[in-house]
């Protein structure tokens, strides 16, 4: 597996990292524990370095899974956990005061079996608390030794200078994908100014760019995306589009529409690592593939040009999953 550097302080971790939420929360039932783990143990054996997990992911199981995983390996990995909720529920709002924040820290040492958190971001903004007292609080724990490096997830970019000011920020963690490029108007170019890594979570679009999504396809009432717009029969009709030119191309290279969404991202910049997250040892397999597949720069063209044309249906968020979590 090849390397990336994320930011200017050089966290080196594998060019694709493992979102390990889906493990225990969002994506339907956890996997079984032992599955779970296999699972874990078997990406970092293919060589992934890098594992983001969080404490409202379960909430809290989803850190112990990860630290279990990982503590025979724990000096070759990084591993990035979050905090930026209250009492570590999504559902109660957000919450970054300076005591909240340390708070999470001693928890997650505790969970994730380490006595340091390679990389902590704020899960969301918090409105409520300037980021110069988050940025000041996590700058106290780095120097106590209990944090290495600071992030930022779903930030904007006034946000992302306020906190680079105060402390270094390694990493912006938002989604990024064939289907949600946002980023790319303003977040990018900021990130390549101040020298900060991007991490796309949801890199193949919750699954959509895996081509095995369709107007049939249905979502339990633990799986998130049903209540998604753009997870609805209508707007998964109207997109269709964009998942026959990934098709197409992943054709033409003989590899896999989820491969191509991947490789795509990994052509933007040297500095974006993927997180991609699965509950499966072939679909785990597939993803890292994505790391050899090169795009030419006609086929990135053409994808580009392709794009321009596309307007994906449907809002990536239900109007009160964004209030709540402050967006």
């Amino acid at each position: 597996m090849k390397k990336r550097i994320l930011g200017k302080n050089g966290l080196e971790v594998s060019a694709i990292g493992l979102g390990c939420m889906g493990l225990s929360f969002g994506y339907g039932p956890a996997t079984e524990h032992k599955s779970a783990i296999n699972l874990i143990r078997n990406a970092f054996e293919k060589g992934v370095t890098f594992f983001d997990t969080a404490e409202v992911y379960g909430p809290f199981t989803n850190e112990e899974l990860v630290g279990e995983a990982l503590e025979p390996v724990r000096k070759d990995v990084v591993i990035a956990t979050k905090f930026g909720f209250r009492n570590g529920d999504s559902k109660q709002g957000l919450d970054s005061r300076p005591e909240r924040i340390r708070q999470v820290a001693e928890e997650s040492l505790k969970r994730l079996r380490t006595d340091v958190i390679d990389l902590f971001y704020q899960h969301r903004v918090d409105p409520n608390v300037p980021m110069e007292d988050v940025a000041g609080t996590v700058k106290d724990l780095i120097a106590e030794g209990k944090v290495r490096h600071f992030g930022l997830s779903e930030a904007s970019v006034q946000s992302v200078r306020k906190a680079h000011s105060v402390l270094p920020v390694t990493a912006l963690q938002s989604e990024y994908s064939l289907w949600w490029r946002e980023p790319e108007k303003e977040i990018l170019p900021a990130l390549e100014e101040l020298g900060i890594g991007f991490v796309p979570f949801s890199p193949l679009g919750k699954g959509f760019l895996t081509g095995k999504i369709d107007t049939q396809t249905t979502f339990g009432e633990d799986d998130f995306r049903h209540v998604v717009p753009r997870f609805s029969p209508e707007s998964l009709a109207a997109n269709q589009g964009l998942l026959t030119l990934v098709e197409d191309i992943a054709a033409a290279n003989q590899v896999t529409p989820a491969q191509i969404a991947l490789a795509w991202l990994l052509a933007q910049k040297p500095w974006i690592v993927p997180i991609p997250g699965t509950t499966k040892i072939a679909r785990l397999e597939e993803n890292l593939g994505a790391a050899g597949v090169i795009l030419s720069s006609k086929e990135l063209a053409r994808i580009d040009a392709a794009l321009a044309d596309i307007v994906v249906a449907g809002e990536r968020y239900p109007a009160w999953i964004k209030e709540m979590a402050g967006r």
